[in-house]
């Protein structure tokens, strides 16, 4: 049996057909063009999930079914995408049945974090657990949450928003309307923002001329890169956003006590040197501080395929 497993984005449209081993077999990608008209992305969506199934050598007959891990707000048992404030026309849109005309499968729906949390769940770094979490740093900081192997959705559907529980009252502005959230200390957009002002503090820092020999922007990477050179503006970045990260995933497993939390996104492609502070500072805060046995925070193992495999079982969940 094989599925479709659907990842859009605001620049890529990304599908792959993945088998019962959770192996991808077949992929295709499209430019998004998110400034479109809600029918024309779904009519993108479509073209590219024929193309997938092209080149896994089989027919549309040969798939179950169909997941699609979408940005923004979702009901899953409706199928409908409330809101998606980067899309035209993603308003209480009726996205499963649009795609269903299209391509005459069932289709499957969630929030794109809650489908890579799933992901990772299923084939990625909580495979064999039964309480997982993960967090994903990228643009903004998202999260799935799942508990007894079901995805936590709450009352709203908006269950896993874990970028906005606050670290500082009245701290950074944020993109949701609060001031101090996770997502405005922890988020790739925020690190570069703090690795800019240490710049801009530091006229002597290595950091401009890794800048310069980049393009001229800096990037999630440069406060490492820094690091990694001794330069001293760029440890101390590197440094505090390591404590924002770990403040905020400390909040996190004194609430749910998952039995693992993943870290994804660009940033955690640093890995140990990410995670080994991370870990350190939450095993020296954590309420259960006392009680624990073992590290249980790691980085996810899935990339960017975490979200396509995790979409293509949502049948799993939902059906």
């Amino acid at each position: 049996m094989y599925r479709l497993g659907i990842d859009l984005g605001g620049t890529n449209i990304a599908v792959a057909v993945v088998d019962e081993e959770y192996k991808i077999v077949g992929r295709a990608k499209v430019k998004t063009e998110a400034h479109r008209p809600a029918e024309q992305i779904c009519d993108s969506i479509a073209f590219a999930a024929k193309e997938a199934v092209k080149a896994a050598n089989l027919t549309i007959d040969d798939i179950a079914s169909a997941g699609i891990g979408t940005p923004g707000s979702v009901i899953p048992s409706e199928g409908i995408v409330t809101y998606a404030n980067n899309f035209t026309g993603f308003n209480n849109l009726p996205l499963c049945a649009m795609l269903k005309e299209r391509l005459g499968i069932d289709i499957y729906i969630d929030n794109d974090a809650n489908a890579a949390a799933y992901g990772e769940y299923l084939a990625g770094a909580g495979v064999g657990t039964k309480d997982f979490i993960a967090v994903t740093l990228g643009t903004g900081v998202g999260g799935g949450i799942i508990v007894d192997g079901k995805m936590l959705l709450g009352c709203n559907f908006a269950g896993g928003e874990l970028g906005h529980i606050v670290l500082h009252m009245d701290g950074e502005p944020c993109t949701c309307g609060r001031r101090g959230c996770f997502e405005a200390y922890a988020s790739a957009t925020a690190l570069i923002r703090q690795t800019e002002r240490a710049m801009a503090e530091n006229k002597d820092s290595i950091m401009w001329k890794l800048v310069e020999k980049s393009g001229g922007k800096v990037s999630g990477r440069t406060a490492w890169d820094g690091m990694r050179k001794g330069d001293k503006a760029a440890t101390e970045v590197v440094d505090n956003y390591c404590r924002y990260l770990a403040e905020g995933v400390c909040n996190i497993m004194n609430i749910f006590q998952p039995d693992l939390l993943c870290i994804g996104g660009g940033i955690s492609a640093e890995k140990d040197n990410l995670i080994v502070p991370v870990n350190k500072i939450v095993r020296e805060n954590i309420y259960t501080k006392n009680t624990e046995t073992k590290d249980r925070i790691c980085v996810a193992k899935l990339g960017n395929d975490a979200g396509i495999i995790g979409a293509a079982f949502l049948d799993k969940l939902y059906k």
